[in-house]
């Protein structure tokens, strides 16, 4: 079994900085590309940024320059540096990994509870 699990959501104000952190764990032989979306309340879930297992990244173009994808291959975890934050940023967000649980199976998509982020004066 295989969870992802998400941390460093909360409250921020505008301009302010917030870093998510999703870990990967259970039955894992190897982590594939890795992940943030978002939901706003009434909204579609969005692809914020992506990043594959060489580190080539990906960025919607209405976090690029202010926020950072990051993961570290060794510990199963993924990371999402949110600096200049607006209240359009507020969202649940979803941490998102293609895991393969094998050397011999394709990868599956696995995605976190999610974390709130609200920015709000």
């Amino acid at each position: 079994q295989v969870q992802l699990v998400e941390s460093g959501g909360g409250l921020v104000q505008p301009g302010g900085s917030l870093r998510l952190a999703c870990a990967a764990s259970g039955s894992i032989f190897s982590v594939g590309a890795m992940g943030w979306y978002r939901q706003a309340p009434g909204k579609q879930r969005e692809l914020v940024a992506g990043i594959s297992r060489i580190g080539s990244t990906a960025y919607a173009s209405f976090v690029r320059g202010r926020f950072t994808v990051s993961r570290d291959n060794d510990r199963n975890t993924v990371a999402l540096q949110m600096n200049s934050l607006k209240p359009e940023d507020t969202a649940v967000y979803f941490c998102n990994a293609y895991i393969y649980l094998s050397d011999h199976s394709n990868s599956e998509a696995y995605w976190g509870q999610g974390i709130q982020v609200t920015v709000s004066s």
